[in-house]
């Protein structure tokens, strides 16, 4: 393909690319488009992002302060506090979502064209499983320096390879197996056939069970390294 618009601009000159544009076509079909693969891919790194800076560092930096200490000592149960961070952020990211979804709606006139239960069930999943995975990075360091670099080491690869701005099936077979079973690549894959391809419960049901089903693991590990001082 180089080579021949090398040739083409070597024979007709800047003429090649003012031909070229005449036939080229915006793509207008809902679901082809890029704003249509990038929505969703930012929604799903919304989500990371959000749970592993707003919960994993928050934490860090509270163990840091000796917060943690403190709230051990009151008659507060552990879980309940780290439910409530959960909470917050959830009620949160749900706001982030709902803008970023109206914003694209009324302006690049993006539609979910699949079930919106199925939206909200893959969303609560995605949301347990970077919680749980939050909770499993900041169990035990108090330095947020290192908070930052384990943070880093987590979301850097997921957000390059797991499909949020250019597709993940570029890259050669055998890493390809790797990415796919990856949390956000699971999420965003997901959340791109809703939006996209009209799936529904019976496409999306299983990869929601499996990050619920991380979440969970992730959470109760998490909670057992959990240093609280």
């Amino acid at each position: 393909m180089l080579f021949l618009h090398l040739t083409g601009l070597l024979e007709k000159g800047p003429a090649y690319f003012a031909e070229l544009s005449k036939h080229a076509q915006p793509l207008t079909l809902a679901g082809t488009r890029y704003v249509d693969f990038l929505i969703p891919g930012l929604m799903g790194m919304g989500i990371m992002m959000s749970c592993m800076w707003g919960l994993s560092y928050s934490l860090i930096e509270k163990r840091s302060k000796k917060l943690l200490r403190r709230m051990v000592a009151t008659p507060m149960k552990k879980t309940v506090f780290l439910t409530s961070l959960f909470t917050a952020r959830f009620i949160m990211n749900l706001v982030e979502a709902i803008i970023l979804v109206f914003f694209a709606y009324f302006y690049f006139g993006l539609k979910i064209q699949g079930n919106i239960g199925a939206l909200v069930l893959l969303f609560i999943a995605g949301n347990a499983a970077f919680s749980g995975l939050a909770v499993i990075i900041s169990s035990r360091t108090a330095n947020p320096e290192v908070g930052n670099g384990l943070i880093n080491a987590v979301v850097t690869p997921m957000m390059v390879l797991s499909g949020v701005f250019f597709s993940y099936h570029s890259f050669p077979d055998w890493i390809v197996n790797i990415i796919r079973p990856l949390p956000l690549t699971m999420l965003n894959d997901n959340v791109r056939a809703i939006f996209n391809e009209g799936a529904g419960f019976s496409e999306t049901i299983i990869p929601s069970f499996i990050l619920l089903f991380e979440g969970f693991v992730f959470f109760i590990v998490g909670l057992k390294l959990f240093k609280w001082y």
